[in-house]
């Protein structure tokens, strides 16, 4: 996966809210941008029946509830269950979906635009989260079993593989380009415009009782895969004395202890990229050799601001603009 600095293509764009968070749609071929905007709607509102850790009626929180039986789940859950499972393989467990009781009792048990501050005083524990290996996902019957009390959240991986599915998808009905993004975690297929797809990579701040500022931005392009953003200040609740971000270290159950802010990485699949920055996050100092041994570009920003970057991330003289991470400026 390479990225590069691009020049400007006129594209078409539509911006929305799905999934508890912005969508982006940009299609190559204007003519086409509505009926692809219908299909991804469409899609995204599977993608939440299916694996909608907030949704009373979805897949997910029945299996979570199952207490041990197996459960027959839909292709599209298996799926993206087995894409979370492959990303807790790729990371060395730094990722992984077994972290639902841990959300749950960081206070994380509502969508996050409904997450509010709260004085309530909350005991972090020290936890390690169940693991990967307790899952037994069976994809020739698409049944699930998980023992008694482990609950699954699919948050560190489902909406970049959303991305990656639809992206897919839409580039195969529409044969034109599709660039999807779902906050911040961004997807391409198909022809991309020439030069390829610019897509700004922005810095947030978080600073004490306030809401989130941005910071320093880079503007990048992609021709093929993805690119995700993730950080520790754009869903940073209080609860009493202690500010929580949700970015859970499985090694703790709690949020990570980490010198990194924000952290953007440029993958072959949307969903490879996100789960790069999670990891990232967790593993802290030796994320930049983690990620340069991998060979995939990315860009670190300290808690101080300061800008670190691996192999294949093109230079750029960072500024200040206020948008939104990973936001395409096609």
């Amino acid at each position: 996966m390479t990225v590069s600095k691009t020049t400007p293509r006129s594209t078409a764009a539509t911006d929305w809210r799905a999934l508890g968070t912005s969508v982006r749609l940009v299609t190559t071929d204007p003519t086409l941008l509505d009926s692809c905007n219908l299909l991804l709607a469409r899609h995204l509102a599977e993608v939440d029946a299916a694996c909608g850790r907030f949704r009373e009626d979805s897949e997910l929180t029945a299996l979570n509830r199952a207490e041990g039986r197996p459960v027959r789940v839909s292709p599209l859950l298996a799926e993206a269950l087995q894409v979370a499972l492959r990303a807790a393989r790729a990371t060395d467990g730094a990722v992984d979906p077994t972290v639902g009781s841990a959300m749950e009792a960081l206070g994380y048990d509502r969508d996050f635009t409904l997450v509010q501050e709260d004085d309530r005083p909350v005991r972090l524990v020290v936890r390690r989260v169940p693991g990967r290996s307790l899952v037994d996902l069976d994809r020739v019957t698409n049944t699930v079993t998980l023992p008694p009390g482990v609950s699954l959240d699919l948050s560190a991986t489902a909406k970049a593989w959303a991305a990656d599915s639809a992206a897919r998808m839409l580039a195969r009905t529409a044969d034109c380009g599709i660039l999807v993004s779902l906050g911040g975690d961004t997807a391409v297929a198909g022809e991309p415009p020439a030069g390829g797809w610019r897509i700004r990579v922005q810095d947030e701040i978080a600073p004490v009782d306030r809401l989130p500022e941005h910071g320093s931005y880079a503007t990048v392009g992609i021709r093929s895969g993805g690119l995700a953003t993730s950080g520790t200040t754009a869903r940073r609740p209080r609860r009493g004395d202690h500010p929580l971000h949700h970015i859970v270290d499985p090694r703790t159950g709690r949020p990570a202890t980490t010198p990194w802010r924000t952290v953007s990485v440029a993958a072959a699949t949307c969903a490879d990229a996100d789960a790069a920055t999670t990891a990232a996050l967790v593993k802290g100092e030796s994320a930049v050799r983690w990620l340069s041994r991998l060979g995939l570009p990315a860009r670190l920003v300290t808690q101080e601001g300061t800008v670190v970057t691996t192999p294949g991330w093109p230079s750029s003289t960072p500024t200040t603009h206020p948008t939104p991470a990973a936001e395409p400026t096609a």
